[in-house]
């Protein structure tokens, strides 16, 4: 049979795009942090690059504009005069004592005197604003790179699944195996089926969702995954799989997908 349009594919992503809801942009930006972190490498890079070069060059301004309405610029070189922040005489000089401020350089050559109160005040202002850009933007890639994307690639599932008599009962089985030396620990497996169906009521319902029990009443799906485990769902009377035959298996839409949670031991 040809292959079928997913609900999730096999790397775990899931094909669902949401349209025609009202508001998006403003959802979005209302979680700007959240919104920052699903969003591609590049444009995380972008952002992180574009915001840093326009808060430099703004506060770099602002140090400019003081200098400017002192008239500072055109008595840089009077060495009776004292002007706000010392060897500051042009936009250049003005951006490179705030790199210097920024980054707690501090070079010594270009310095604050005490007979600037505004330049006092925009120093603790610019003080503020970076810790608060370096708090946002740092803890951004910070949770960028530590998302447990990649740590799936090492979590193995059969390709396939497979149904059989196993102590005298009939079962689905699929293993599950971990490829690093790395434990997940509490690691917990959950199955969900999901398949269209009409109530009694004659309600049409695209996407339902049925539980698979692979041992939640026996603890069995608390895994203790150091080796390739064979996950297991006995077809009963209380199983969804229970009216169906090896037929109608074949003809039936639907889709069992495999969750399976837990914590990275090195990372937490």
């Amino acid at each position: 049979r040809g292959k079928r349009q997913r609900f999730v594919d096999k790397n775990g992503r899931c094909n669902v795009q949401h349209g025609n809801l009202g508001g998006e942009t403003s959802r979005y930006l209302s979680d700007l942090f959240t919104t920052l972190v699903d969003l591609k490498w590049r444009w995380n890079l972008f952002i992180f690059i574009l915001t840093y070069t326009v808060a430099w060059l703004f506060m770099a301004s602002m140090w400019w504009v003081i200098a400017y309405m002192r008239g500072d610029l055109n008595k840089a070189h009077d060495d009776s005069y004292t002007p706000c922040v010392a060897n500051v005489y042009n936009f250049p000089s003005a951006f490179l004592f705030f790199i210097e401020t920024e980054a707690t350089i501090g070079y010594g050559y270009r310095y604050i005197t005490d007979k600037c109160p505004e330049g006092i005040i925009l120093f603790l202002f610019q003080s503020i604003l970076g810790s608060i850009v370096d708090a946002f933007l740092i803890g951004c890639m910070f949770i960028k790179m530590s998302q447990p994307k990649k740590r799936a690639e090492t979590l193995m599932f059969s390709e396939h699944a497979a149904i059989s008599m196993r102590d005298g009962k009939l079962t689905l089985m699929f293993r599950v195996g971990n490829l690093r030396n790395s434990h997940m620990v509490s690691a917990q497996i959950r199955c969900k089926l999901l398949k269209s169906r009409q109530t009694p009521e004659g309600e049409f319902l695209p996407l339902d969702q049925l539980e698979l029990d692979v041992g939640f009443s026996t603890g069995a799906d608390q895994l203790f995954l150091v080796s390739p485990l064979t996950i297991c769902h006995v077809i009963d009377s209380k199983s969804p799989f229970y009216d169906l035959s090896q037929r109608s298996i074949h003809t039936e839409q639907f889709e069992i997908v495999v969750i399976l949670e837990g914590i990275v031991e090195t990372t937490g």
